[in-house]
C-alpha cells in the first residue's frame, strides 16, 4: 500500500505540472528539454507555481515571519514550515506604505516578507540558470514585487528571476534611540539579505544556480545594492554580480544618530505619543500600522530622502565613500547607471502639485536647489548655475529645471554626474559596464507620473522610465497596465533584455545584433541606450561635468 500512496503521489505531480503548462498555453519545444515542475520542494515545504506570460511563476512565498509585535524592529525570524502543497499562484501583501503621487497603492499589511521565483517553462535537464535577485525602488517607502512582470527576462534571457518584499519607511528605515543598536535603522536592509540567504537555499530546487546570483535593483533597490556593496561582513557569497540602476553610490547617507531624530519626531506624535524612553519601544510596537505611517508622513515632510539607509550599525558599518578608500568593497562586475531625464519625474510632480517653475520664478527655483548652505551662498553657486543654464525659448522652465538637477544636485543621490563619478571609484576594483537610458520616447505619463493634470512640461526620459523596457507594462501599480512600447522603443528594450541577461550569465553585457559594450575607462565609454543609437558616448560632456565638480568638489572627487 505504500508502495502505491507513492506512485499516486507522484502520477498527481506530474499530472499538475503537465496540466499547468496545457492549460496556460503551449510547451515551447526544445532540444531536450522538458516542462520545469510545477511543484518544487523548498526546505519550508513544497510550493505549487502556475504559468502566466508564458513563464512559471511560484508566488507569495514567506520567507520570514511576519514582523509584528514584537518582532516589529527586529531582525527577520524564520518563516513557519507547511504540511502538504502549498498554493503559490497569488502574491503576497505590499509592506505597510502610504498611497504617493496619487499613483501608487497604499497597505496596512505587515505579513508581507514574502517572495516570489519566475523560472522558463521548460529547461534542459541538469541547467543550472544564472539567478537576478530583483531589489524594487520607491524611496525606501514604498514599492512592492508585484509590480513587476519578469517575463522578458526570464523567456528571452534564459534565467530565473527572483523578487521580495522588504520592510519600508517606519518599520525598515527607521532609526530609534530604543531599537537595537546593532541593527538600528537597518531592518529593511536585514529583510533583503534574508531573502538572498533563503535563494541560497532554495534556489538549486528550482533549477537555478546559487553561485551565479546578479542583486539587481532601481532607484532606492539600487541605494539598498550600493549599501550592500559596501558591507561585506553581511552578505559575501549571497550575490556574484550586481546591477545599480538610478543610484550613485558615493551619495552620503546620513548616520544612525542624524537618522534617530526622525525616529524620535515619529514617536513623539500626538497620535502615537511614544514619549517615554523606559515604555517607548513597547508603546511603539502596539501602535496601529495606519498611525505609524501617518507619523512618519508627516515626520518625512516634503523631503524624497527621510527615510533612507543609515551608517554606523553593524548592518551598516561604512559609508560607500569610506569603503572605496578603504577597499572594504564587495568587488563584482557591475552595471551601473541611470536615465537622462532622471529628475524631471520630481519637478512634475510639483507642476501636477500646482508648484509652477516658470521664467519669472526659475532662478529663485535655482536658489531652493543650490543655495542651503552658507558654502554654497558664498561660492555663489546659484547664480553661477543660472549662467551655466540660462533660460531660452527652445524648453519649459519646468524642464530645464529638471536637466540641472539630473545633471548634478547635492540633494539626492540620483543624478548623472554622480554615477560617473562612482563609475570611476568602482573601477579600480571591479568591470564596470556605465549606461545612460535616453529614449525620450518612454512612456511617462500615466506610468510613472499621472496622466492629468497635464504637468505642461516635457518630461522625456525620466526616473524610472527604463523600467518597462525590462519589465513589459510596468505601470507602478499592481494592474501592470502600462501601454505597450512603439516598435522603435520595444526594439531597444529587447536590446536592454539581452544585455542584462547575458552579463547575469557571463559577467559581460552582450546582445546580438548590437554595439559591443566596453568595459567602462572613462567617462568616454558610457553606453547610450536610445532608440537607433546605442553607442557609447562621452556623458560627461552631455551632463557638464567638469562644471559640477568645480562647484562641489568633495562630492564629484573635482
Amino acid at each position: 500500500m505504500e508502495y502505491i500512496r507513492k506512485r499516486i503521489a507522484v502520477i498527481a505531480i506530474f499530472i499538475i505540472a503537465i496540466s499547468s503548462a496545457g492549460v496556460h498555453g503551449k510547451v515551447i519545444s526544445e532540444t531536450g528539454a522538458a516542462p520545469a515542475p510545477a511543484v518544487v520542494q523548498t526546505d519550508q515545504g513544497a510550493v505549487r507555481g502556475v504559468v502566466r506570460n508564458e513563464v512559471l511563476e511560484f508566488r507569495g512565498i514567506p520567507y520570514a515571519a511576519a514582523p509584528t509585535g514584537e518582532r516589529r524592529w527586529a531582525l527577520p525570524q524564520p518563516a513557519s514550515t507547511w504540511i502538504g502543497v502549498r498554493n503559490a499562484s497569488q502574491f503576497g501583501r505590499a509592506c505597510p506604505q502610504v498611497a504617493r503621487f496619487g499613483l501608487t497603492e497604499a497597505s496596512n499589511e505587515e505579513d508581507c516578507l514574502s517572495i516570489n521565483v519566475s523560472v522558463p517553462r521548460v529547461r534542459k535537464p541538469g541547467e543550472k540558470l544564472p539567478v537576478i535577485f530583483w531589489i524594487h525602488g520607491g524611496a525606501f517607502i514604498g514599492g512592492a514585487s508585484n509590480l513587476y512582470r519578469s517575463d522578458a527576462l526570464v523567456k528571452d534571457g534564459r534565467v530565473i528571476v527572483v523578487t521580495a518584499n522588504y520592510r519600508l519607511g517606519v518599520f525598515g528605515f527607521m532609526p530609534y534611540p530604543a531599537f537595537a543598536a546593532e541593527h538600528n535603522g537597518a531592518y529593511g536592509l536585514e529583510d533583503q539579505r534574508a531573502a538572498m540567504r533563503w535563494v541560497q537555499r532554495n534556489i538549486a530546487a528550482f533549477g537555478g544556480n546559487p553561485g551565479n546570483v546578479t542583486v539587481a535593483g532601481e532607484s532606492a533597490g539600487a541605494g539598498s545594492i550600493c549599501v550592500h556593496l559596501s558591507s561585506p561582513e553581511g552578505v559575501t557569497g549571497l550575490f556574484q554580480k550586481a546591477i545599480v540602476q538610478s543610484a550613485g553610490c558615493l551619495f552620503q547617507f546620513p548616520s544612525v544618530a542624524e537618522g534617530e531624530k526622525l525616529g524620535i519626531k515619529v514617536a513623539t506624535n500626538p497620535a502615537l505619543g511614544c514619549t517615554n524612553p523606559a515604555t517607548a519601544l513597547q508603546c511603539l510596537r502596539q501602535a496601529p500600522v495606519q498611525a505609524l505611517l501617518e507619523a512618519g508622513r508627516i515626520a518625512a515632510g516634503s523631503s524624497v530622502m527621510s527615510f533612507s539607509p543609515t551608517i554606523g550599525s553593524q548592518s551598516v558599518r561604512r559609508s560607500t565613500s569610506d569603503a572605496v578608500e578603504t577597499g572594504a568593497l564587495v568587488k563584482v562586475p557591475i552595471i551601473l547607471g541611470g536615465t537622462r531625464d532622471e529628475l524631471r519625474l520630481y519637478v512634475g510632480y510639483d507642476q501636477q502639485a500646482g508648484r509652477w517653475v516658470t521664467h519669472e520664478n526659475y532662478r529663485e527655483a535655482l536658489q531652493k536647489a543650490y543655495g542651503s548652505t552658507p558654502q554654497e551662498l558664498q561660492r555663489q553657486v546659484p547664480e553661477k548655475v543660472a549662467q551655466q543654464y540660462a533660460l531660452t525659448d527652445s524648453i519649459s522652465a519646468a524642464s530645464l529645471l529638471g536637466s540641472v538637477m539630473s545633471n548634478f544636485t547635492p540633494l539626492v543621490g540620483i543624478n548623472n554626474c554622480l554615477y560617473l563619478h562612482t563609475g570611476d571609484q568602482f573601477s579600480r576594483f571591479m568591470p564596470v559596464y556605465q549606461f545612460e537610458f535616453a529614449d525620450r520616447n518612454a512612456p511617462v505619463l500615466g506610468v510613472s507620473i499621472p496622466a492629468k493634470p497635464d504637468p505642461k512640461m516635457e518630461l522625456g526620459a525620466v526616473h524610472s522610465s527604463e523600467l518597462n523596457y525590462l519589465f513589459p507594462n510596468m505601470s507602478n501599480t499592481s494592474k501592470i497596465d502600462a501601454p505597450d512600447l512603439a516598435p522603435a522603443s520595444q526594439e531597444l528594450a529587447d536590446k536592454m533584455v539581452a544585455y542584462w541577461t547575458s552579463f547575469a550569465w557571463t559577467g559581460k553585457p552582450h546582445a546580438v545584433g548590437a554595439p559591443t559594450w566596453p568595459r567602462y575607462k572613462g567617462t568616454d565609454t558610457v553606453m547610450l541606450l536610445d532608440t537607433g543609437r546605442i553607442r557609447a558616448y562621452n556623458a560627461s560632456k552631455q551632463h557638464q561635468c567638469s562644471f559640477w565638480k568645480s562647484l562641489y568638489p568633495d562630492q564629484l572627487g573635482g
